[in-house]
């Protein structure tokens, strides 16, 4: 595997081969040195044309986890700004010798570009491209789920709320379908794709008819940014169709779990009880993109580093 573009690239294998390295990366952060000297030598490029937290720190913390050299690239005072275009960014990158470069981009398919184009020679990460994927929280919460619930196979996952604007939903649609669990989205009628025939999954409009046979639950942000019209009536009447409360969470079976790829909007989509109740798995997800992250940079980096050593 040369680059992560995309989970539905992954194969079952190759998702559980990360999720399973995952698992093995989650027991560093038990220890008092976080570190491995897996990627001496390597250099990680972080190149983020969008504002981020969780996951930029995440990609920065995982890669110095293993001892990469990490540089952070952001749009925002390079020369981006001043008209530079994604080619001669990637250009640049592979002057500089970088072995990796972690995107996200607001265009969907820009990292796909970086990897295809023969710009650059380092592996591609898609750390979220426009409205299209973000694969490592798939993974990431495809591996929160295994922790608390075991095998996937059969489980009943439920993706609720702006599934249009959001690329977390569709990468954990394919993943989840490739390792065998039931998915259903539901959303009001304007917040889902216009066709979703493509798609491995149910849909619903109905919240409460999904909530009493769910393993887990996933909560997702109303991307106000990427909205240019009104997709509903008000944010109450979100609230009141869509979004989690303490009497909805009550529906649940007792060892369902609640997730949220973050950042929340608290008292919307999932109220500031669900958030912090003992079945949300929030600050875990968090934790656990750590491990995963360094599971993905470790695949895909070290087998070229042996290759190389090797040739």
């Amino acid at each position: 595997m040369k680059h992560l573009l995309s989970a539905g690239d992954l194969s079952r294998d190759e998702a559980n081969l990360i999720l399973d390295t995952a698992e093995e990366m989650r027991s560093l952060a038990d220890r008092p040195i976080k570190k491995l000297p897996a990627l001496r030598g390597r250099t990680v490029v972080n190149l983020f044309f969008e504002d981020s937290t969780r996951t930029r720190i995440s990609f920065e913390a995982a890669a110095k986890r293993l001892s990469a050299d990490v540089i952070n690239f952001s749009a925002k005072g390079s020369s981006v700004s001043k008209g530079e275009s994604l080619k001669d960014t990637a250009l640049t990158l592979q002057a500089m010798g970088a072995d990796g470069v972690v995107c996200r981009h607001g265009s969907s398919g820009a990292p796909h570009l970086l990897a295809k184009s023969g710009w650059m020679t380092g592996s591609v990460v898609n750390a979220g491209d426009g409205t299209h994927e973000h694969p490592t929280q798939a993974l990431l919460d495809a591996f929160t789920m295994r922790r608390h619930l075991g095998s996937l196979d059969g489980r009943r996952i439920t993706i609720v709320g702006d599934v249009l604007h959001s690329r977390v939903a569709r990468s954990n649609v394919l993943l989840l379908a490739t390792l065998g669990a039931e998915v259903t989205v539901v959303a009001p009628p304007t917040l889902l794709p216009v066709d979703m025939t493509s798609w491995p999954c149910a849909t619903s409009y109905d919240l409460d008819g999904a909530l009493a046979k769910s393993d887990a639950v996933m909560m997702l942000r109303v991307q106000r940014e990427r909205m240019n019209d009104a997709f509903f009536p008000s944010a109450r009447e979100y609230t009141r169709r869509y979004g989690l409360d303490k009497y909805r969470m009550a529906q649940l079976p007792d060892d369902a779990i609640v997730l949220h790829p973050g950042p929340m909007n608290r008292g919307m989509e999932i109220s500031a009880e669900v958030a912090d109740s003992t079945r949300s798995v929030i600050v875990e997800q968090v934790t656990n993109g750590v491990a995963i992250r360094m599971a993905v940079l470790y695949l895909l980096l070290s087998g070229s580093n042996e290759e190389e050593t090797t040739a």
